[in-house]
């Protein structure tokens, strides 16, 4: 049985693609762009100390090889978010034993280890693509298994370098890193020549969630997505706004905005963002002069670049 196994195997490889035929990929996760994963950070295509993306931009890193498809928070990545296959082709390795913890610069004990748990799929042809960061214990495939293209592979997990949940896509053609978007190498825009089946559009930076406290949170907590209310008491004594973004580029405004049960801005307020962050978050709000009126309260946050609006997020809240 495992003899014919094989055998199926390496007849699934041999029409995956050919030596001149790149693999054409669909997302690397069971998730919608700009609702529920947000791509955080591209290929850097610099191949100097600096980093841009492909538009050109900012949303890279020295030496990143990969495509970063990242959750909001850390209570989504323990809904549970399924990482699948981009391309058919047959599972190469997997590693699936490193725990899920936030990376620090001091940890020393990965050993080379940075992707975490993932896989490896080859595609023939000398392409393959591999998967990062997924969660301990979800991987659901093993080396030699062929797969489609939509396979399930794992969940997206917080395991190897990472400070973020996310999982991490890497394209390379006989061990040299592509760019998807922009397979030619170097910046400019996609053109003609990108290999995703339905391209992603470009996002230069957004908002991953907005809420509504009653004092200025705790980044640690916006992260794990506990930061907001859930209701709003009547004799709460301020109302706070706050937005957590990615991609923040020097000159960047954060505009925080309250809107009260009749519509109308309770409190405003904009936030001058002055240096790039992969991550960052913002808050503002009032104190309270009266019991809030009841009703349904908004937190908007707004991310303004050079006067345009790039990205909105909002959340709601109900007083109790």
């Amino acid at each position: 049985m495992k003899i014919r196994y094989r055998f199926a195997a390496l007849a699934f490889l041999a029409g995956a693609a050919s030596a001149d035929e790149a693999p054409r990929l669909g997302l690397p996760a069971d998730c919608t762009l700009g609702q529920t994963c947000f791509i955080q950070q591209y290929p850097d295509a610099d191949p100097g100390p600096a980093a841009q993306d492909f538009m050109c931009k900012g949303l890279s890193y020295d030496g990143h090889k990969g495509t970063d498809f990242g959750l909001p928070s850390l209570a989504a990545m323990e809904a549970g978010v399924t990482v699948i296959a981009a391309a058919p082709g047959i599972v190469r390795g997997v590693r699936d034993e490193m725990v899920d913890r936030l990376y620090s610069p001091q940890d020393d004990t990965l050993s080379g280890r940075d992707c975490g748990n993932g896989a490896v799929i080859d595609h023939g042809g000398g392409w393959e693509t591999q998967y990062c960061h997924l969660a301990m214990g979800s991987l659901t495939v093993a080396s030699g298994d062929a797969v489609e293209r939509g396979a399930p592979l794992g969940r997206i997990g917080l395991s190897g370098r990472t400070q973020f949940p996310h999982v991490h896509l890497s394209l390379r053609k006989d061990g040299v890193p592509v760019d998807p978007f922009r397979p030619q190498g170097g910046c400019g825009g996609p053109g003609t020549e990108s290999l995703w089946i339905d391209a992603p559009a470009y996002q230069p930076g957004g908002l991953l969630s907005a809420g509504l406290s009653v004092t200025v949170p705790e980044f640690d907590a916006v992260k794990a997505g506990t930061a907001a209310l859930d209701a709003l008491a009547q004799d709460a004594p301020s109302l706070v706004a706050w937005g957590y973004g990615f991609g923040a580029r020097a000159g960047d405004v954060m505009r925080l905005t309250i809107l009260g049960p009749d519509g109308k801005t309770v409190f405003q307020h904009e936030a001058l963002l002055s240096k790039p962050q992969a991550q960052y978050f913002r808050a503002a709000g009032k104190r309270a002069r009266a019991l809030w009126p009841p009703g349904s309260y908004v937190a908007r946050a707004e991310l303004i670049r050079d006067g345009t609006l790039i990205d909105t997020a909002e959340s709601r809240i109900e007083t109790r």
